[in-house]
């Protein structure tokens, strides 16, 4: 069925690179360049510019992806019309999700929905909320998890979640010892932070330029695992989602600084790609999220 081999092009092309696409495709790159080749000689052109260390889109792959991604879009909406006159909901979904939902919220929420409708195959990504962002805008996500603000005018996000950051610290640290903490105590600390593009650190980065505090030495860590372990191990201080460090909280591993009159929060917000078709299971896992 020609479907197949405009998928596979379809992920040659948003990968740049062959064996990316086999791997994500479950398919050997044998396989993939010959499905590439078979599509070349039927439309008599070259889609690819190889090379050994990337794939460059031809003037005609360029022309062909627009419309692959249409018929795609087309059949999965044939799909979906077809199954829902049956009353089944089936396809597949397509979520991203930033590393404090997906490894924090995603997982029981999934469990529930997919004993709902077993026919409906998930597939989940989890990166930082800028990889997030530009994965949905350019369909290669049906659906966006993030957390935080950000600045993506395009992009229309729907808060479904309120989420509560804290300041943590080791057990031994002065601070942790106090009840209170006003915030010029927090001058001149070494700080954990995430990685840039991480919804959590753009909200510690507002909290430092916001309250104008001096930084001694900073850490970057690319996972909450990292911080807690590094704040568990005396590197420093650090903010983070409370939904992450409850654990480590109960087990007095780690202990929050409490800042005098202030608390902090932000909103864990769902964002959807530009698809030209309804699909059933999308939106049946959009009222489940919306629902929490």
């Amino acid at each position: 069925m020609i479907i197949d081999p405009l998928k596979i092009f379809v992920t040659v092309v948003e990968q740049r690179h062959f064996s990316r696409a086999a791997k994500i495709l479950s398919l050997s790159q044998p396989n993939v360049s010959l499905h590439i080749r078979n599509l070349e000689n039927e439309l008599d052109t070259t889609l690819f510019i190889r090379s050994p260390k990337q794939v460059k889109v031809t003037e005609a792959g360029e022309m062909l992806y627009i419309r692959a991604k249409k018929i795609l879009s087309l059949y999965e909406e044939a799909k979906q019309e077809i199954a829902s006159q049956k009353h089944i909901v089936q396809g597949t979904i397509n979520i991203g999700a930033s590393f404090t939902i997906g490894e924090y919220i995603l997982p029981r929420l999934l469990a529930s929905y997919a004993n709902e409708n077993p026919l409906v195959h998930v597939e989940v990504t989890v990166g930082n909320t800028e990889e997030v962002i530009a994965k949905t805008k350019s369909n290669q996500l049906d659906i966006g998890l993030i957390e935080g603000e950000f600045q993506e005018l395009d992009v229309n996000a729907v808060p479904f979640m309120e989420d509560e950051m804290i300041i943590i610290a080791p057990t031994n640290h002065p601070l942790a010892q106090l009840r209170m903490v006003k915030p010029n105590m927090l001058h001149d600390q070494s700080w954990i932070w995430r990685e840039k593009g991480s919804g959590t650190r753009a909200y510690s980065d507002q909290l430092i330029e916001g309250l104008q505090i001096p930084v001694k030495r900073s850490f970057i860590f690319s996972s909450s695992q990292g911080i807690k372990e590094a704040v568990s191990a005396g590197l420093g201080i650090a903010m983070i989602s409370k939904l992450t460090v409850q654990k480590e909280l109960e087990l007095n591993e780690i202990k929050q600084i409490h800042i005098t009159n202030r608390t902090f929060t932000r909103n864990f917000s769902i964002i959807k790609g530009k698809h030209d078709f309804k699909n059933r299971a999308h939106d049946l896992f959009i009222e489940k999220i919306m629902d929490m």
